[in-house]
C-alpha cells in the first residue's frame, strides 16, 4: 500500500495517494543502488519525510509530482510532506525553524543557490556521501554538503508570431544592437526580472556583470526602451504569449519549454557567447527529524530514473548521459554558475546597494 501523502504549494493544500509512474517511465529501471537497502530499513523506521523545493507553482503546476510517485513506488513505507514556497520564504521559514528549536524539512531544494551557499556555510548543512556522485560533474558536488540536481540554461525568450526571425537576437549583444537600431519597434516591449524584487533576476543579472561587462551596455539599450520589470517568471511568459511583450532577457528554460510545449508561438533563444547555467540545490538539514530518508530521497533525485523524470519536466540533469527533449545548447557556449563562497558576495548588502545604484542610473540616464 502506497504512502498517503500532501502537496502544499501557494496556500493552497491537498492530498494524494500513490499513483502509476504514467507514460513513458520504464518500471524495470526503477532500480535501488547498492547503498540503499541499510538506508532503506533506517527510513522504513522513520516513516515519514518532510521536502520544501522551490518548483514555480504559477509556471509548473505539477512540480515534483511524478518523481515522488515513483519515489513512493520504490519506498511505500516513507509518508511524504511536499511543500513549494518561494525560495526567499523557504529560506526564512528554515531559519526561523532553525533557531526556534523547531522541526525543519528534511531537506531543501531551492533555485536561490547563494542562499543555499549561505546555509552551508553558516553550518546547517550535514554531509553525505551520495553513491551517484561519480555520476556527477565535480562542480555540482560541494564538500559533500550540498549538490546540483539539475542544470538549467537561461535563456532569451520571444514571440514568435511577432518579432521577425531577422530581429531575433542570438547573442547579448545582438540583443543590445537589436533595441538601438528598432527602438520604436520594441519601446515597452521587453521585460525581464526585477533585480530589487528578485532575488532570482539579481542573481543572473550579477552573474551576467561577472562574465561580461557589456552586460552594463545591454542594461543601457534596455533603459531607454522603459522595459517592464517582473517579479514572476510566469508573468512574463504570459505577457509574452499575449504579444503583450515581444522580447525577454534571463528567463529559466525549463519554464519557458515547458510553456512552449502547450504554446509553438514562445520562442526560446540560448545566446551564443555564453549561456549561464542555474542549478537547484538540494542539501540535507543537520538537524532533519529523518535523516535516512533524506539520504535515501537524494540518491533517487540524482539516479538515473530520478534525473530522467526531472527531465520529463524539461529540468536539465545534472547527471551524464541522461537525455534531454528538446534542443540542447553547445557545450563551450555553458556557463555553470559556481556553488561556492563567491555567491555570498551577493547576500553583501553593500555590494547589493551598489550594483542596484548602476542598475537604476542606467534607466535614469
Amino acid at each position: 500500500m502506497l504512502s498517503r501523502r500532501t502537496f502544499t504549494s501557494a496556500g493552497l493544500a491537498w492530498t494524494a495517494t500513490g499513483c502509476g509512474l504514467g507514460p513513458g517511465v520504464d518500471r524495470t529501471r526503477l532500480g535501488r543502488s547498492s547503498s540503499d537497502s541499510n538506508l532503506e530499513a533506517l527510513a522504513a523506521k522513520e516513516g515519514a519525510l518532510r521536502i520544501e523545493a522551490t518548483i514555480d507553482a504559477t509556471t509548473d503546476p505539477q512540480g515534483l509530482e511524478d518523481l515522488l510517485d515513483s519515489f513512493g513506488q520504490l519506498y511505500p513505507g516513507i509518508a511524504l510532506d511536499y511543500h513549494r514556497p518561494p525560495s526567499r520564504e523557504l529560506h526564512a521559514n528554515f531559519l526561523r525553524e532553525a533557531t526556534a528549536g523547531l522541526p525543519t524539512a528534511d531537506i531543501l531544494i531551492s533555485s536561490a543557490m547563494d542562499l543555499q551557499f549561505k546555509l552551508v556555510n553558516d553550518g546547517f548543512a550535514q554531509s553525505y556521501e551520495t553513491p551517484e556522485k561519480p555520476n556527477l560533474p565535480a562542480w555540482a558536488v560541494w564538500k559533500n554538503q550540498a549538490y546540483a540536481i539539475t542544470a538549467e540554461p537561461i535563456v532569451f525568450g520571444y514571440n514568435r508570431a511577432l518579432v521577425p526571425p531577422a530581429d531575433v537576437p542570438a547573442s547579448h549583444d545582438e540583443f543590445a544592437d537589436l533595441l538601438r537600431r528598432k527602438p520604436d519597434a520594441y519601446r515597452g516591449k521587453v521585460a525581464t526580472y526585477d533585480p530589487e524584487r528578485s532575488g532570482t533576476g539579481y542573481l543572473y543579472y550579477t552573474q551576467d556583470l561577472l562574465l561580461s561587462r557589456d552586460t552594463l551596455d545591454l542594461a543601457e539599450a534596455l533603459g531607454r526602451l522603459q522595459p517592464k520589470f517582473y517579479v514572476s517568471g510566469a508573468e512574463i511568459i504570459d505577457k509574452l504569449s499575449s504579444g503583450d511583450i515581444l522580447l525577454s532577457y534571463n528567463m529559466v528554460s525549463s519554464y519557458m519549454l515547458a510553456r512552449q510545449g502547450r504554446e509553438p508561438d514562445i520562442g526560446i533563444v540560448f545566446p551564443s557567447d555564453y549561456t549561464l547555467v542555474m542549478s537547484r540545490i538540494a542539501l540535507i538539514p543537520r538537524m532533519a527529524a529523518h535523516p535516512a530518508a533524506s539520504k535515501l530521497f537524494l540518491n533517487f533525485l540524482l539516479s538515473e530514473q530520478g534525473q530522467l523524470l526531472l527531465a520529463r519536466r524539461y529540468m536539465r540533469p545534472i547527471r551524464t548521459g541522461v537525455p534531454m527533449p528538446g534542443t540542447a545548447p553547445p557545450a563551450e557556449v555553458l556557463r555553470p554558475i559556481h556553488f561556492g563562497p563567491s555567491l555570498l558576495a551577493n547576500l553583501d548588502e553593500f555590494r547589493r546597494r551598489r550594483v542596484l545604484r548602476e542598475w537604476r542610473h542606467t534607466f535614469e540616464s
